[in-house]
């Protein structure tokens, strides 16, 4: 065997890369190829933070290759047919490809074997790439997937991980294959202004940041909004520049409470796979009906609207929805609070939110962003699922002295501590001198209107 194809998707890394060594342990050269599918451009996923991030990968990716003596093949158009395309033009035996989840990933995985088999080629699917453990690999007796996160992460944690591997110290690449030239993020309008950077590099700087100082005290401050410190690695999971294998071999030798609750975070992204594996429909339909008739985004356009651009009135609501359009990216107890506002106080359908968070999110992937949305609107896997935030509570549990609102919210910085989180509260001269709307409904109107739909008053 002469030549293989790696087909990187959502792996766009050289560290732990199961594809890639299988691909140079049988073969002399080797063609990494990335397709920029035009399948998920129709589909409304080439939001213009993700193409941005993944330019900033293509191009590290490219850089990593071209240090080991190879380079990134970039191709354009339908995947199936570039990839027998350059597999043709390699005189390549084989295409090694990570698992996916979804069900595009699916149907593509279909065509693409059928196309090589055709062609006297074959397809390797290697799981273990995007997830840390396999979807199916744990499963209850009565079931196909586990619909509860907790007995999953039961059997999860005692599964038994595969090695890390180390990246590749050569790749041979066939000079006959020809390449288009990679993107870059100054090509593209639209970016959110304080949007990360991308890259495999970029990733393992903050993974090892993280190491040293963020996950020891993970456990006591994940839900700090104004203290920030999450691990700001679920871009770098989305596109795969690092391995949540490695990940969580990693964390477990740090240790502690706070790697232990990090640990639990991966579990969960693990989890929402392996329900969309099983059930790819709940990326667009209810996990688990509960007969909701939701107000429609035009039945509810000016709210609707007031949520997307931060002007709810609720200062916590708005400050997370600024931070999202500001970076591509949103503190998690920030995503609960704007989750739980749009599906059960303005009581909104949730694919309405899921949409938006699309368009922005850095790391939105199908699994994650669309169950974790089902999940706070009581159609996915919670199990308590008439649960309701209230945001001014969780304002002032979480941001007690309100650093986060100011930072986000700055017409209210001149409000001290727990106060910016009720400037409606202000009288007279005081409230007019804030330039910001007052709440746009009433919570306890907004809890009786969910209540009453749910059949719980």
């Amino acid at each position: 065997m002469n030549v293989s194809v790696v087909l990187f998707t959502s792996d766009l890394r050289l560290h732990d890369h199961p594809p890639l060594r299988a691909a140079l342990d049988g073969a002399r050269q080797v063609v990494p190829l990335f397709v920029r599918d035009r399948a998920v451009d129709g589909a409304g996923f080439a939001a213009p933070n993700r193409l941005a991030f993944l330019a900033d990968c293509l191009r590290d990716l490219d850089a990593g290759l071209r240090e080991r003596g190879g380079r990134l093949v970039l191709r354009s158009g339908d995947v199936v047919d570039q990839v027998c395309k350059v597999a043709a033009e390699a005189d390549a035996d084989e295409v090694h490809l990570a698992a996916g989840v979804s069900a595009y990933a699916h149907r593509r995985e279909q065509r693409l074997r059928s196309a090589l088999e055709a062609d006297g080629r074959r397809l390797h699917v290697h799981e273990t790439v995007i997830t840390a453990v396999a979807p199916g690999a744990v499963t209850p007796s009565s079931s196909d997937h586990f619909a509860v996160f907790t007995p999953y992460f039961r059997h999860w944690e005692r599964e038994h991980l595969r090695d890390a591997l180390g990246a590749p110290r050569g790749v041979r690449v066939p000079e006959s294959v020809g390449s288009e030239r990679l993107p870059t993020r100054t090509e593209l309008s639209g970016l959110s202004q304080g949007l990360a950077a991308g890259g495999e590099e970029e990733g393992r700087k903050r993974l090892m940041a993280w190491l040293r100082g963020g996950i020891t005290a993970y456990e006591d401050r994940h839900d700090d909004l104004a203290g920030d410190a999450t691990s700001h690695l679920s871009p770098h999971l989305h596109f795969g520049t690092l391995s949540p294998v490695e990940l969580v071999h990693r964390a477990r030798r740090t240790g502690g409470p706070g790697a232990e609750a990090f640990v639990r975070q991966l579990a969960w992204r693990d989890f929402h796979y392996q329900v969309l594996a099983a059930r790819p429909d709940a990326a667009t339909a209810d996990y688990r009906g509960r007969g909701d008739r939701w107000r429609s985004e035009a039945a509810a356009r000016e709210e609707v609207e007031a949520w997307r651009t931060g002007r709810t009135g609720y200062p916590v609501i708005d400050a997370a929805m600024r931070q999202l359009r500001h970076e591509g990216w949103m503190h998690n107890r920030g995503r609960l609070l704007t989750a739980s506002f749009l599906t059960k106080t303005l009581y909104v359908d949730w694919r309405v939110g899921a949409r938006h968070f699309l368009e922005l999110l850095v790391d939105g992937d199908v699994a994650n962003n669309q169950l974790n949305w089902q999940w706070m609107a009581g159609t996915g896997t919670d199990t308590r699922p008439n649960r309701v935030l209230n945001p001014v509570t969780q304002a002032k549990r979480y941001d007690p002295d309100g650093a986060y609102v100011r930072r986000w919210v700055p017409e209210l910085e001149g409000l001290r501590g727990a106060a910016v989180h009720e400037p409606w509260k202000l009288k007279g001269l005081d409230r007019a001198a804030y330039d910001y709307p007052d709440p746009i409904v009433e919570l306890a109107d907004g809890l009786a209107r969910f209540r009453h739909a749910r059949g719980r008053d």
